[in-house]
């Protein structure tokens, strides 16, 4: 089958201002966030948030459901669904491994790293990704995920961010050299060595600088980026229509937040976006994904998909997280 991101790809390259919008759902959180990764608890229980197999519940249903482009996930996860399970073999859903771990994303609740200047690393390999051991043989290479995501944060040092520099390129000529693609994530600074008058601008500089020296081969099929606001999306779509420009979810925050976060992304030049917490957190996830669907799909207006998602959350007998008119509001645009 081929997947439907392959096929949107394909028709964004040939026309940037095509219709066509990239859903991920980021379920790679046990890779930075611990134990809290699969959200809070589907049961009653004496512990707060649910365990890995919730976690993975959630991924099967979803991919199921085909309403995501991308089901983003650890490698350990990975091996489970797409090398031991098959999910994804019937499926138009495209599985995708996190192919780096930098500092910055270590977010247990019982640590700081986040304060700290990121730093590169890697916990699992390429080869772990497409077969599952140290080592594939050629044919074993399609087995598993043939797409990652790679994450970079640059913090205004030369140093730090030269080292980022290096290991991403090192990443990419292994990529190029065993099929494996790849999709670029590259966060706001999260620890700045020295001050940054413009972090929109700063941050769509650092893309250009580093996509400039990389030939097709070895560039990301996308870009998973902050959201700043118009201005921000708009320069870096109209300054290489061949770059596809992807937004992060961030936070959980109210509903409203992410549902009108892709709207108007998509309104101002962006084709994807990655929602890992706003997914997650949600009060039903196949339901919120729907919608995500729905607004990435131009057929319902953001303050509408908030009230008939709560219409639908009543009707399956759920309570939502808070009251409409408070999820209406608007706290991180």
């Amino acid at each position: 089958m081929e997947k439907s991101l392959d096929i949107k790809l394909r028709n964004i390259l040939a026309d940037p201002t095509c219709e066509d919008f990239i859903i991920a759902d980021a379920k790679d959180g046990d890779m930075g966030f611990g134990v809290a990764a699969p959200g809070m608890s589907p049961e009653p229980t004496i512990y707060e948030y649910g365990t890995v197999v919730d976690h993975r519940n959630n991924m099967r249903e979803i991919v199921e459901q085909g309403l995501v482009d991308i089901m983003l996930m650890s490698v350990s996860a990975s091996e489970q669904l797409t090398i031991e399970e098959r999910i994804f073999d019937d499926s138009p859903v495209t599985p995708a491994i996190r192919a780096n771990d930098t500092s910055d994303i270590w977010c247990g609740l019982s640590a700081n790293y986040g304060d700290q200047p990121s730093l590169p690393f890697r916990s699992t390999t390429i080869d772990h990704a497409q077969c599952g051991k140290a080592e594939c043989d050629a044919d074993e290479r399609s087995l598993g995920a043939d797409l990652g995501l790679y994450s970079m944060t640059f913090n205004n040092d030369a140093t730090l961010d030269r080292e980022a520099l290096q290991a991403y390129k090192e990443f990419r000529i292994e990529a190029e050299q065993k099929g494996f693609r790849h999709f670029l994530e590259v966060f706001a600074p999260n620890a700045p060595v020295q001050p940054i008058a413009d972090i929109p601008r700063y941050v769509n500089d650092c893309i250009a600088r580093t996509l400039g020296g990389v030939t097709k081969a070895g560039r990301p099929v996308f870009l998973k980026i902050p959201y700043f606001g118009p201005e921000s999306m708009e320069q870096l779509a109209r300054y290489d229509s061949s770059i596809i420009v992807g937004i992060l979810g961030g936070s959980s925050g109210t509903t409203h937040d992410a549902f009108r976060m892709l709207w108007e992304s998509k309104k101002y030049g962006g084709h994807a976006a990655l929602f890992g917490r706003k997914i997650n957190n949600s009060e039903h996830q196949l339901t919120f994904v729907k919608f995500l669907r729905l607004l990435a799909d131009s057929e319902i207006e953001p303050e509408q998909a908030v009230r008939d998602y709560h219409g639908e959350l009543s009707n399956m007998g759920l309570s939502s997280h808070r009251p409409l008119e408070d999820d209406l509001v608007l706290t991180q645009l």
